[in-house]
């Protein structure tokens, strides 16, 4: 048989939900236990010692317990429950046939005990602690019952003091395997809430990590290694445009000083709020430092960013962007301009820098467009004004 086939054959059997195939291949591992079982009876009817009417009924019971844990498992009726994978009622379901099997092996029934344990530990690492008290629990006072049973009923094969023994171990080592089955559920339970906290900690540092704590913002770190990426992407296309927009709140400095650091905050959180709901899926904006912002407009040209940066203003001035003042309503400037294949970053952006100086020294709240790539050679000439405010 092809490996393909043996794939189909395989999707067939356990399905392709990876953790319904795990299920499913625990549960027919469990099955192995029986499979024990029905060969134990069968030769103890070819010795003489069971009866093949209970070996035909025993094994019935053992075929149709598995079928049925099959089928829900395999239809997924298994999913409507707490424990998908029917760990409790599997083993108390297989303890039950175990000590029906106890009871008719006459006398080879002391072989069976060994499957007790077995069993109980299958479900040792999925069993809940609770899980793993019931069966215990419910193994002990089972084969109890059955061992009072038995030695009324059947004295010779099942003779007092070898079924006290019997007993003795049971109640001995049902429990301790119970016991331990607990423990590990709990030491499980601690590990993977562990491991969710440290999962929950390095979300957080990654977030801290990309984005600026007052705005939620990509921060200026991160708005670097984007720029990086557009560029690589310009290199390898030769097509693909952006432009970038260093925005800066106006007379910011006369906020703080007129009604605090709180409102100020208040201010950069929502300017950035409301500047992102009307910005493309496409558009990154980064808080740069302070109350500047630098906008990535990706796949246009300056006149279309220019419109976008209208929306922003529009979408700025109606909005409130101090609920402890309402009435403030700061504007923006804005220095804009697009990326020229092959020039270094930061000259785009000391370009953007320059057209936002022209629009403050213009009165502010406004553009300038910068379109031409600034000459190496005058890369630091004309420095901003030391009394240029920002």
């Amino acid at each position: 048989m092809s490996s393909t086939s043996l794939s189909r054959l395989s999707d067939l059997l356990l399905g392709t939900d990876p953790k319904q195939r795990l299920r499913l291949k625990r549960s027919l591992m469990a099955a192995n236990v029986f499979l024990a079982c029905i060969a134990l009876q069968a030769y103890a009817a070819w010795s003489g010692f069971m009866d093949p009417g209970d070996v035909w009924r025993l094994s019935g019971a053992i075929v149709l317990n598995c079928l049925a844990f099959y089928v829900m498992l395999r239809s997924g009726f298994n999913l409507r429950f707490a424990d998908p994978a029917l760990t409790l009622p599997q083993i108390l379901s297989a303890l039950t046939i175990i000590v029906g099997a106890y009871a008719v092996t006459g006398p080879v029934h002391g072989s069976t005990m060994m499957l007790l344990a077995l069993v109980l530990v299958f479900g040792i690492f999925n069993m809940r602690p609770r899980g793993a008290r019931i069966a215990g629990a419910y193994t002990v006072a089972l084969m109890g019952l059955t061992i009072l049973y038995k030695m009324d009923s059947d004295p010779v094969n099942y003779p007092a003091k070898l079924e006290f023994a019997h007993f003795v171990l049971t109640a001995a080592i049902v429990p301790t395997i119970s016991t331990l089955a607990a423990q590990l559920s709990s030491l499980r339970t601690r590990l993977q809430s562990q491991k969710d906290e440290l999962a929950q900690a390095l979300t957080r540092i990654q977030i801290l990590a990309t984005r600026d704590e007052l705005t939620g913002l990509v921060n200026r770190r991160h708005m670097m290694e984007v720029l990086n990426q557009h560029q690589k992407r310009l290199q390898r296309s030769g097509h693909h445009r952006f432009c970038l927009a260093l925005l800066d709140i106006d007379h910011f400095k006369r906020i703080n000083d007129t009604h605090g650091h709180g409102v100020g905050d208040e201010v950069l959180r929502h300017f950035a709020v409301a500047a992102q709901s009307v910005l493309r899926d496409t558009d990154v904006l980064a808080r740069w430092g302070g109350e500047e912002f630098l906008l990535l407009l990706n796949d246009t040209t300056t006149e279309l960013a220019d419109v976008g940066l209208q929306r922003v203003r529009e979408a700025i001035a109606s909005a409130t962007l101090s609920p402890t003042v309402p009435t403030l309503q700061p504007t923006f400037s804005a220095g804009l301009t697009s990326y020229h294949e092959d020039e270094p970053l930061d000259l785009c952006i000391e370009r953007a820098d320059r057209a936002l100086y022209e629009a403050k020294a213009a009165g502010r709240h406004r553009t300038v467009i910068s379109q031409r790539p600034t000459p190496i050679k005058a890369r630091y000439a004309a420095p901003r004004a030391s009394g240029m405010p920002r």
